[in-house]
């Protein structure tokens, strides 16, 4: 029996990467090429995205003392 090997092309750089049979989805790699930290999002077909080094936040986490006031300390001069 001949299996496949899974290719997905890189986000950043575009090229190939042949990977590992048993993927799963969250799986992290980096690539070959480009060195660019991958994420496996979809097993089928095969998707990489760009692995974020921080989970995502909810809405919630946000810091509610930031306003937009913060931005406008130039207009006041």
């Amino acid at each position: 029996m001949v299996s496949s090997v899974p290719v997905a092309p890189c986000p950043d750089c575009g090229q190939k990467i042949e990977l590992w049979p048993l993927l799963k989805v969250g799986e992290e790699l980096v690539c070959p090429h480009c060195d660019a930290d991958l994420e496996v999002v979809s097993i089928d077909p095969v998707e990489l995205d760009w692995a974020y080094l921080e989970p995502a936040t909810d809405e919630d986490d946000w810091d509610d003392d930031w306003d937009d006031d913060d931005w406008d300390d130039d207009e006041d001069e």
